[in-house]
Parts: structure tokens; C-alpha cells; sequence
């Protein structure tokens, strides 16, 4: 059992609150990890001085609010989602324990994974690739599929582009941190925005501009007042507020990046996903040679393949093949060949609307059940993506850490939280929001 090192002051009174308290820091500091075991009542109060009646009061209460478990025949212990798991509290090697419902951003279903599909696209790759194919490849990327890519995003994503200006990254990220690097100087990011990004862009060396995003998404006069001459946008589906750029707002920002020579990086983020009507276009689409295009996999198949790309101006994009050139030699070929193979079989196509029918299941069913269980929240944005926006009055702010105590992973963005549902299967979610307005009443 851990020594709890915790002290109550007789003097003062209220001791079981005392106690309670002292508990519940430990918890949270790491002192008492998750699943660790608590002395008994009766070695508690001995050990303290106490009555175990005031023992009993203070675990009660831990109880009720979600620190503690209390068992027959397994004693009084720290809730998993409550404390730090042992490996983590000692600095051991090993991984959190997961929480029963992980609303968090970004994640799709990895269960969703086309096993089969994939490993036939890649055994045809291996089947008819040349032997010259094994050889350092061409740091653009695999000519074969920057010309799938070409056709894709032209009959998908509405885009302007040739294979001479595609290039194989390693994920959105991977390209994203390309550009900013080439391109140098200020750089604009949405508010609010990914804060997960943040490192990613500072490490590129880009000093960021904040521009306010609203109900028409990025406020474009904000940015011409701003010194920044590149601009990272989500306009498909905005994060985390999920408004999609209006008409007027991406015509002003094609005509500020025309009247000031300025690049639009544009993270074409979950623009596979649009329930209530097909995706809109993307801007790039309007204005190829102020554009810098960036998509994955990530989300239609998993990220762990590491397989994106951006479609640039061609100067930007020989640029940014050079740079891959002088740093890593290019990506992996075999894989390269596997998605362009997915993609001109179809397979990716009927992956993506397999995917979107579950996906949507699950917003309606989230949207339903927030109705129900929280009437008061206000879901923000269009029907699209793998995340909801929801705005609740009188938010605690420690609502995140409430929300994990009861075992429901969450993030909270301003005066919201942004729910993802993508790895939450539509039957959990009913329960999954239930416990959640549990912990914020």
C-alpha cells in the first residue's frame, strides 16, 4: 500500500473534508495512481490519529465522485480514470490506460481499416512493380500515384492540378511543415484552431498571427490588417468550430493572395465526410497559383500508413521535392504503389462511403443524445467531419478532468468542448454522453 504522506489539522475542524481533500490532491498529483490500492478505514485511522468514522466519510465521498472504487473483497482503490496509471506515476515504461469513451479529436476508427482491400493493393504492387522501382525513388513521390492523385482530387475535391505539382508526404503534417519552412516569414493560423499544430509550425520557425475565425469561418479583413503573407485554413470543415468557409469569404481570400502575393495553405481537413450534401470544392480549385493543397489518408484508411500529399504552384512544389531530396530521399515506394493501386481499382471510393455511413450514424446519434442529456448545449458547424463543436453554458473549467474521472476522454476548446466520434461505435453513445453530463451537472 502507498504511503500517503497526507496530514489533517484537528485544530481546524471538518476533518473528513480534511481528508478528502488531501486524498484527492493525491490523486491528481500522481502520489495515488490509478488502480492503486488504499490502506483500509480502521489502518487509515490509526495511522493518522482519527476516527475511522471520519475515514469512512472522506472515502464515501471520494466515492461519489468518481476517485474512488470500493469493492467487497478488493478494498477501496483509485478509480483508473481518476489517477495516473502505475506505469505512469512511477516513470516506468508503458501506456495510459484508455478511457471506456475517447470523444478526443483526430481519431478514426482503426477498426474500420480495409485489412483485405489493402493487402491485395499491395501485393499488386509488389507483383508489378519493375526492379527499378526498388531504387531511391523520385523525392516527389511515385509517378504512378501523383497521376491517381491528379485524377482524384480533380474529380473529388474539384482541384486544379497535374501530377508535375503533386507531392508525396508522409501525412499532412509532413508537408505542412515543409511549406512553412520554404516559405518563412509570418504566418496566419485560425482562432481557434488545432493547438496541437502549434508546435509543428513554431518547430518550422514561423511566427504565428492569430486571425479570428466566425460563422463565415476566417475573417479575411482581419487578415489583410495582419503582416502575414501565408495563411493556414480549414475551409472544408473548420476545427474545431466546424463552419465551412462561406462564398464571399474564400473570394476574398483569392483576392488576397492575388493583391499581395501571399500563399493559402489549405488543410483540406475531413472534406471526405459531408453528410447532408456532397463536399464543397476546395479553394485551391479557385486559384491553383496561390494554393498550396494538403490531404491524407489518415482519415478515410489510418494514419499509421504515413501516406499524404500537396498539390503547389510549381516553383513551390520543385522546392519542396528538393527539400525532401536533401533530407530523407523520398518516401516508401512499396506503399506508394499500394494507394495509387486503391485508388484506381475503386477501392478507395467505396472505402470513403462505407466510412461515411458509419460516421454519420454516429453524429446523429451524438447530436441526439446531447439534445436529450444536455439541452442547453449548442452543437456549431455544418453535418461533416469526425468532430462536434458544443458550446455549454457555464462550462466548469475543469470540465475535461471531470469528464475523465468518469472514464470519458474529452477536449475542451474555449467556452466548448470538441467532441470526436469517430472511434465512439453510435450504440456507446447514448451511455457515453449520459455519463458525461453526469460529470458536468
Amino acid at each position: 500500500m502507498p504511503d500517503l504522506h497526507i496530514a489533517v489539522d484537528r485544530a481546524a475542524g471538518r476533518l473528513a473534508v480534511q481528508l478528502a481533500a488531501g486524498l484527492r490532491a493525491a490523486v491528481r498529483d500522481g502520489r495515488l495512481a490509478g488502480g492503486a490500492r488504499l490502506p483500509s478505514t480502521r489502518g487509515l485511522a490509526a495511522d493518522l490519529g482519527i476516527s475511522r468514522g471520519v475515514v469512512v466519510a472522506a472515502y464515501e465521498q471520494l466515492v461519489a465522485e468518481g476517485f474512488l472504487l470500493a469493492r467487497t473483497g478488493d478494498g477501496t482503490r483509485v478509480a483508473p480514470a481518476a489517477g495516473r496509471p502505475v506505469a505512469e506515476a512511477v516513470g516506468a515504461p508503458g501506456r495510459a490506460e484508455a478511457p471506456e469513451f475517447d470523444f478526443r479529436p483526430g481519431r478514426p476508427d482503426l477498426s474500420q481499416f480495409p485489412r483485405a482491400r489493402w493487402a491485395a493493393a499491395h501485393k499488386h504492387a509488389l507483383e508489378t512493380m519493375a526492379h527499378d522501382d526498388f531504387a531511391y525513388p523520385d523525392p516527389a513521390g511515385v509517378p504512378l500515384l501523383r497521376e491517381e492523385l491528379a485524377g482524384y482530387l480533380g474529380r473529388v475535391r474539384a482541384a486544379d492540378v497535374t501530377p508535375e505539382r503533386i507531392v508525396v508526404t508522409s501525412g499532412v503534417a509532413h508537408g505542412l511543415s515543409m511549406v512553412t519552412r520554404l516559405l518563412g516569414g509570418p504566418l496566419a493560423v485560425e482562432d481557434p484552431t488545432s493547438e496541437r499544430q502549434i508546435p509543428l509550425l513554431a518547430e518550422a520557425g514561423a511566427p504565428l498571427v492569430r486571425v479570428p475565425v466566425d460563422a463565415e469561418g476566417l475573417d479575411v479583413a482581419a487578415l489583410a490588417r495582419s503582416a502575414a503573407r501565408a495563411v493556414l485554413v480549414t475551409p472544408a470543415h473548420q476545427f474545431p468550430t466546424g463552419v465551412v468557409l462561406s462564398p464571399a469569404r474564400r473570394a476574398a481570400l483569392v483576392a488576397w493572395a492575388r493583391a499581395t502575393g501571399g500563399t493559402v495553405i489549405e488543410d483540406d481537413y475531413d472534406a471526405e465526410f459531408r453528410y447532408d450534401r456532397d463536399p464543397v470544392g476546395c479553394v485551391q480549385g479557385l486559384a491553383p497559383d496561390r494554393t498550396v493543397l494538403l490531404g491524407s489518408v489518415s482519415k478515410a484508411l489510418a494514419p499509421g500508413l504515413r501516406l499524404g500529399w500537396l498539390a503547389a504552384p510549381a516553383g513551390l512544389a520543385a522546392a519542396v521535392a528538393g527539400h525532401r531530396a536533401l533530407t530523407d530521399l523520398g518516401g516508401p515506394v512499396v506503399e506508394q504503389h499500394a494507394l495509387a493501386h486503391f485508388l484506381a481499382s475503386g477501392a478507395h471510393d467505396r472505402q470513403v462511403r462505407r466510412a461515411r455511413r458509419v460516421y454519420r450514424a454516429r453524429r446523429d446519434a451524438l447530436v441526439e443524445a446531447l439534445a436529450r442529456e444536455l439541452p442547453a448545449a449548442r452543437v456549431g458547424g455544418v453535418s461533416a467531419g469526425l468532430h462536434l463543436y458544443v458550446e455549454i453554458p457555464g462550462l466548469p473549467a475543469d470540465a475535461a478532468a471531470r469528464a475523465a474521472r468518469r472514464g470519458v476522454a474529452v477536449e475542451r476548446c474555449g467556452s466548448g468542448l470538441v467532441l470526436g466520434y469517430g472511434g465512439v461505435p453510435a450504440r456507446r453513445i447514448p451511455g457515453a454522453v449520459a455519463r458525461l453530463a453526469a460529470a458536468l451537472a
